[in-house]
């Protein structure tokens, strides 16, 4: 489809130009057809997707307008919205028509038109329309259609009653059993009142139903199902399980049109209503136990919460009740792993779930508290699963006890470092990766000079807090991933992680000097100590048979030997 140049072609085709031949080969062999035409229809430019879909060859077909290529069928309905576009009404638009292929049978397409506008005076010039191919999808429409008696058989048998709410003309559908559970006549014509329809919804429920009903028609999950009484045309009331979700939406993404089924569950509701004794006996007991419970229905929202589990939600009953489980019991891993969604997997399951890992339970008012936690369904005697029960146990305690036994089993009480077994494991963790990943380590041996004199002279508690000031001296000139331990009495350790023997010579002289410096007082008098360090590479080949922390302590003693206050290297000796 090729048109003599002009200045809206040149237009058009500059914006290839500017970027090359790159871009127009993608936009030629891009999936997705795509033509150019001016304000008049007149096209200047088609892909090769946009030919062949419409079986066009691109050079000698005589169809040079926009409008030709439309089926007469379908011409008012997309000319009306292209003519739009072009007067700049509009500044885009999709929709769904026929167009004419070339061997004159309709083809079902998407069309997404949008209007370019010039860059300074904003003045239309011409337009960009993209289609894409939905026969198949038209087909399947068509097979569905001619499937639905079939399916309207199966829901009425399963006396399910169907409606269907079209937001565009404000009409809805109702099954002949959707009147059936209500009392309608088959040949009674309904307004489509919202007004109307809370009428007959039970008082009690016709706040929670407004809350929800319009979520559900926008399709927001955890919404999809309603749970409500209706008044029946004799004055009793039925309840409804009400399940819908949209179908349609427009292109900013609002419902259009939503379906949905209807239940009749008033005899499991009265089922429910014999349990009721039952479950007074129940609440009591668990109203005395000391582990927090929850209780849902099947739709996952809350009806009973002991005193127990108010406390440590910080939800009250009143506040509790007739919320989803998740919006108060707000739990997450320690980790960064999800917490699992617990009540709706053991109601999807019907099954009891128990999380092995402790959870951490997130209270109403923001307080944390480590928890152990687990659901089970709750069944009537035919099998139902008509909810949930969570029973959740406050462990912060035991918890914080275990957190501060397993950090004294691995640190130095004194120092709060790493002690020596802790150090032990990471330094066999690096000599593993070094020996298989190919990485470099450095080791140091540190062994204080001159602080017997200090502990002789000042006394112990004088030199236990001059070992917290060295401690603190190492560490500070360290990297953050690095580990510094206490080993010993006046020892310590550094494991520098992928750092070679270069670079760990400068940590260790460091140390030295940063202890050197240190200027320690106690009753009024000075003490002056200083540090000797031993160094060894940590790598895939062991330097020698005496093992790290034998070669680091090896080089150690040359250090002291050597003079003092100095970092000496293993391989160097």
């Amino acid at each position: 489809m090729n048109s003599p140049g002009n200045k809206i072609l040149a237009q058009a085709t500059s914006l290839f130009e500017k970027n090359g031949s790159l871009l127009r080969a993608i936009v030629d062999d891009a999936a997705i057809g795509m033509m150019v035409a001016d304000l008049g229809g007149l096209i200047h430019y088609s892909n090769n997707a946009f030919n062949e879909m419409l079986g066009h060859d691109g050079k000698t077909d005589a169809v040079v307008s926009l409008w030709d290529l439309i089926h007469p069928d379908d011409d008012a309905a997309a000319r009306q919205q292209l003519e739009r576009l072009s007067r700049g009404e509009v500044e885009r638009y999709r929709g769904e028509h026929r167009f004419r292929h070339n061997d004159g049978s309709p083809l079902w397409v998407m069309l997404a038109a949008s209007l370019v506008r010039s860059g300074r005076s904003k003045t239309p010039q011409y337009l960009v329309v993209q289609l894409t191919g939905i026969e198949r999808q038209r087909h399947a429409e068509e097979a569905l259609l001619n499937s639905e008696n079939r399916w309207n058989f199966a829901l009425e048998g399963a006396r399910q009653g169907v409606w269907d709410h079209d937001r565009r003309t404000n009409v809805t559908f109702y099954s002949n059993m959707w009147r059936i559970m209500r009392g309608i006549p088959f040949d009674e014509v309904l307004i489509d009142s919202r007004d109307l329809w809370l009428q007959r919804v039970h008082p009690d429920d016709r706040e929670w139903v407004m809350t929800h009903a319009d979520r559900q028609g926008q399709g927001e999950d955890g919404y999809d199902i309603l749970e409500y009484r209706e008044r029946h045309r004799d004055g009793h009331y039925v309840n409804i399980l009400s399940r819908g979700r949209p179908v349609e939406w427009d292109e900013d993404g609002n419902a259009l049109r939503t379906i949905g089924t209807d239940t009749d569950i008033t005899h499991l509701k009265q089922i429910e209503q014999e349990l009721a004794a039952e479950k007074q006996r129940l609440r009591i007991t668990l109203d005395s136990i000391v582990d927090g419970t929850i209780s849902t229905n099947a739709a996952g929202k809350i009806v009973f919460i002991n005193p127990a589990a108010e406390m440590l939600t910080g939800w009250s009953s009143e506040q509790a009740i007739g919320r989803r489980v998740e919006e108060v019991f707000i739990i997450r891993a320690e980790s960064s792993r999800p917490a699992p969604d617990l009540v709706q997997d053991c109601l999807d399951r019907g099954l009891p779930i128990e999380i092995e890992n402790d959870m951490i339970l997130v209270g109403k008012n923001g307080l944390e508290r480590d928890i152990r936690c687990s659901a089970a369904p709750v069944r009537l005697p035919s099998g139902w699963v008509t909810g949930a029960v969570v029973v959740f146990q406050d462990i912060t305690q035991s918890r914080a006890l275990q957190r501060q036994l397993a950090h004294s089993a691995a640190h130095d009480d004194l120092t709060g470092l790493p002690n020596r077994a802790s150090f032990e494991r990471q330094l066999s963790t690096a000599q593993a990766s070094a020996r298989d990943g190919n990485r470099e380590h450095t080791l140091l041996y540190l062994d204080l000079d001159r602080f017997k004199p200090v502990n002789d002279n000042a006394g112990h508690a004088a030199g236990d807090a001059l070992l917290k000031q060295v401690a603190l001296t190492i560490r500070g000139c360290c990297r953050a991933h690095d580990v510094a331990a206490r080993i010993g009495g006046d020892e310590f350790a550094v494991l520098l992680q992928d750092c070679p023997a270069s670079h760990g010579k400068i940590v260790a002289d460091k140390i030295v000097r940063a202890v050197a410096a240190l200027a320690f007082t106690w009753a009024s008098k000075t003490y002056r100590i200083g540090i000797s360090i031993g160094m060894t590479s940590i790598a895939a080949t062991p330097a020698s048979s005496l093992g790290l922390m034998g070669e680091a302590d090896a080089a150690c003693y040359a250090a002291k030997g050597h003079g003092r206050g100095q970092a000496v290297e293993f391989s160097k000796l």
